[in-house]
């Protein structure tokens, strides 16, 4: 089974001719939580509609499918014609007493009788269910095959597109990550040219600035959420790269990643902070819009 990510919407068309049939089939699919397929086919093939199903599931595990499928005989023992003779002898006998009652010419009904409706009716006998669906197979591996190639080209822009903003966020936190220190050093400059104003010239305690310091700085130490954050960033660059069923799996991670980012936000104290994390909150959000479009 290919490894590769999926998109969940997708077209895939197939079409084969057996003998005297002909069998045409679509898929289109959007997305959705679940895998939901549904299926459309003459009332003669509703046999096959759950080992269709089946076939289609070996191969599609998410989104709303839906499947279109036609069929076309051209052989005469495909088609039979019932004539229902009780029926046709009650028209003719209540066209008989019309015409007497009516007073008009002519005894010929045919042409009339046969309009009437089910007179006449056309009937697909039912055949070997195994020799229709090897002639149905065909057809459904060539639109499954599209379809999921389809897929397959969507999803690998998609991953190339969270990558990109995945690389984006990396660059945040980086930055986010250098100026954490920074704020401490620059909010002990402050405080000691404060208390120097206030004080006038008193001796300042160093073990007090100190004190203030330490507390400003673990009320605003980010490390333990930008090492979790980048933990995160691995992992999503590690499921894209394995494949397969990423959708729900990235979707998790990505709540996650949203719940450090708030955490980062709260404990901002800094300007050039809040801005690099209005962005990485931004980018977070693009790539969940993008993991709802995956498998």
């Amino acid at each position: 089974m290919e490894s590769s990510v999926r998109s969940m919407t997708g077209y895939g068309r197939g079409e084969h001719i057996a003998e005297d049939r002909k069998f045409t089939i679509e898929l289109k699919s959007v997305n959705h939580r679940y895998n939901d397929i549904n299926i459309k086919l003459p009332r003669s093939l509703i046999s096959l509609e759950d080992k269709i199903k089946k076939h289609i599931m070996k191969q599609v595990f998410r989104g709303k499918t839906d499947v279109y499928i036609g069929f076309e005989t051209f052989a005469v023992d495909d088609v039979d014609v019932k004539l229902n003779e009780v029926l046709a002898q009650a028209y003719v006998g209540k066209l008989k007493i019309l015409q007497e009652k009516m007073g008009l010419e002519g005894g010929n009904f045919l042409d009339l009788t046969a309009k009437f409706p089910d007179v006449l009716t056309v009937e697909k006998p039912q055949k070997d269910e195994k020799v229709i669906w090897e002639a149905l197979l065909p057809a459904l591996d060539e639109a499954v095959t599209r379809f999921v190639a389809m897929r397959q080209m969507e999803g690998g822009a998609l991953k190339r597109d969270i990558l990109e903003k995945a690389e984006r966020i990396i660059i945040l936190v980086d930055k986010v990550k250098e100026r954490s220190p920074l704020v401490v050093e620059e909010y002990r400059d402050k405080l000691n040219n404060r208390l120097k104003d206030l004080l006038d010239g008193v001796d300042i305690d160093p073990q007090r600035i100190a004190t203030e310091v330490a507390i400003f700085a673990d009320r605003g130490c980010v490390d333990e959420e930008i090492t979790r954050l980048k933990s995160h960033l691995v992992q999503l660059a590690d499921i894209l790269e394995k494949g397969g069923q990423v959708g729900r799996k990235l979707d998790f991670l990505v709540q996650e990643m949203n719940r450090e980012s708030n955490t980062i936000a709260s404990k901002a104290n800094d300007i050039q902070i809040v801005q690099a994390t209005i962005e990485l909150k931004s980018e977070i959000e693009k790539i969940r819009e993008q993991i709802q479009n995956l498998e």
